[in-house]
């Protein structure tokens, strides 16, 4: 029959002739450069994007793939070496930032504008606290001498300093308080700044992180 002429030979049982299966693998076998082609595809994708029927790479390869892509040597010390160098610029670029006033690189206890409100208006005049230390020392090292007299006239003038400090710092606090009251009237936005004053204020003004931006008297510090 005409419909049968253009049939495939089948070979007794019902299967076909070798030939006939020899033909159809190498019809569905794919072109190997085209193949080599998708693998150096796949390969070049990352992990999460490969294709499910890849088989998964192992926790071993996979860590010696991310440090490749970190550039962590493979040696366990040199490793070691190359990350505490990378932690020791990290600190120096930080370092470098606080001390330029970066708000990037300010610890929380100086982040926000009503802190560096603070710290400006702190540092915007010379103030007897700010030497409060240097007196404390001094007054301390007069005191060891052994002449009544002497005592007697260290202690009046230690009474002296630290009553004239204490009410300095009220003082500064009391006006301090008044203008960030006006400028933040939420509480929240202005929580720690007194407490925060006072501890800039007992500094001495070169020891101070971050540094003055202002001069004593409202000039802006040369850098």
């Amino acid at each position: 029959m005409a419909g049968h002429g253009t049939s495939r030979p089948v070979a007794p049982g019902g299967n076909p002739y070798p030939g006939d299966v020899f033909s159809r693998r190498s019809e569905s076998q794919p072109d190997e450069s085209t193949a080599d082609v998708a693998d150096q595809d796949l390969e070049a994708l990352p992990e999460a994007q490969r294709p499910k029927g890849r088989p998964t790479p192992s926790r071993k390869d996979s860590e010696a793939h991310r440090k490749q892509t970190l550039k962590v040597p493979a040696d366990p010390k040199a490793a070691k070496k190359a990350m505490k160098e990378r932690e020791r610029q990290a600190r120096m670029e930080a370092r470098a930032g606080l001390m330029a006033g970066d708000p990037k690189y300010l610890p929380p206890r100086d982040q926000g504008p009503a802190k560096a409100y603070t710290r400006d208006f702190i540092d915007g005049k010379r103030r007897l606290s700010e030497f409060f230390i240097f007196l404390a020392v001094g007054i301390l090292i007069v005191g060891f001498l052994r002449n009544p007299e002497i005592q007697n006239v260290v202690s009046l003038i230690w009474f002296v300093v630290v009553g004239l400090v204490i009410l300095e710092v009220v003082w500064i606090l009391f006006s301090l308080d008044r203008q960030l009251k006006q400028r933040w009237p939420d509480k929240q936005d202005r929580k720690g700044c007194l407490l925060y004053a006072t501890l800039r204020t007992l500094q001495i003004r070169r020891l101070r992180i971050p540094p003055p931006r202002i001069k004593p008297g409202g000039a802006p510090v040369e850098k």
